[in-house]
C-alpha cells in the first residue's frame, strides 16, 4: 500500500474523531478511546508483510504502554480547570513520562522490559 494512502486514511480517521468530538463529548471520547492507532499500525504492518511475531509484539507492548497513560486522563480535567490548556497539556505530558518510567521500573522486576 502506498505511503500517501496510509497518510490519507489515518488523517481522515483523526479528523473524523475530532469532528465527532466537537458535536458530542461522549461519542468523541468513546471513539477516541478505541485503540485506532494501534489497530491501524497493526493493519499497516500486516499490509507491509511484516511477520506475525512483529505484529503480536506491537500489541503486547502497546498493552503495557497504555497503563501508565491512564493517570493523565484522570487528572487532565482537574489540571485544565486550574492551569488552562497549555500548562495542563505540559503537566499531562510530564505526568505521563514520570508514570511511564516508574511503571517501567516496577514491571522490570517481573521480567518485562519497556525501556
Amino acid at each position: 500500500m502506498p505511503l500517501y494512502l496510509k497518510y490519507l486514511i489515518t488523517a481522515a480517521i483523526v479528523v473524523a474523531v475530532s469532528e465527532i468530538a466537537r458535536h458530542s463529548d461522549r461519542a468523541g471520547a468513546l471513539i477516541a478511546s478505541l485503540p485506532m492507532v494501534t489497530l491501524l499500525a497493526m493493519f499497516w504492518l500486516y499490509m507491509n508483510n511484516q511477520p506475525q511475531e512483529k505484529i503480536a509484539n506491537h500489541a503486547w507492548y502497546t498493552f503495557w504502554y497504555v497503563i501508565p497513560t491512564l493517570p493523565m486522563f484522570a487528572l487532565f480535567p482537574m489540571m485544565i480547570s486550574r492551569w488552562g490548556f497549555w500548562l495542563a497539556m505540559a503537566g499531562a505530558v510530564l505526568l505521563t513520562l514520570v508514570c511511564f518510567f516508574v511503571f517501567a521500573l516496577v514491571v522490570r522486576s517481573f521480567g518485562i522490559s519497556l525501556v
